[in-house]
């Protein structure tokens, strides 16, 4: 498998950064399970997560990148969108979330992520004009998403 880094434009190269801090989410609720973490913990955790990173992350994706191409690459994002967010929400409205659900989450989110990264992103560099991508850039929110959670149950 090919692992040199892969090549983004700088445009969206914002959501590219942001699908780090993602891929380390998925980390450390899979490590909270090995160590046998309080479910709990990791309940706050995806709840933070959504709130200071995730949520924001898709809107910018399907406001900006997303909406000028309607094609069936984009159509799975979106409906990836749905079932993590849905995932999400079952997790945040069980009084205590089972683990498999933790880890269904941990893995949906980095296929999605890994999804985007060598499919969806390239595809979108190759549909969008270049003027379309400059665009996107000057309309993505400027920010570097980071994990600040405190509770290093992980």
């Amino acid at each position: 498998m090919d692992t040199k880094p892969i090549k983004r434009s700088e445009e969206i190269a914002k959501l590219s950064r942001d699908h780090h801090v993602s891929l380390l989410f998925c980390w450390k609720i899979r490590n909270g399970i090995k160590k046998n973490a309080e479910v709990l913990r990791m309940k706050n955790y995806v709840s933070y997560f959504l709130s200071e990173h995730m949520g924001a992350h898709f809107r910018e994706e399907e406001d900006y990148l997303f909406a000028p191409v309607k094609d069936e690459k984009v159509q799975r994002a979106l409906d990836e969108h749905i079932v993590i967010l849905n995932l999400t929400d079952k997790i945040l409205n069980a009084g205590e979330p089972e683990k498999k659900d933790l880890l269904n989450l941990a893995q949906l989110v980095d296929d999605h992520v890994r999804y985007e990264e060598r499919i969806l992103f390239p595809h979108l560099e190759n549909v969008l004009s270049a003027e379309q991508l400059k665009e996107i850039g000057k309309q993505l929110p400027d920010h570097l998403s980071k994990d600040t959670f405190e509770d290093k149950f992980w």
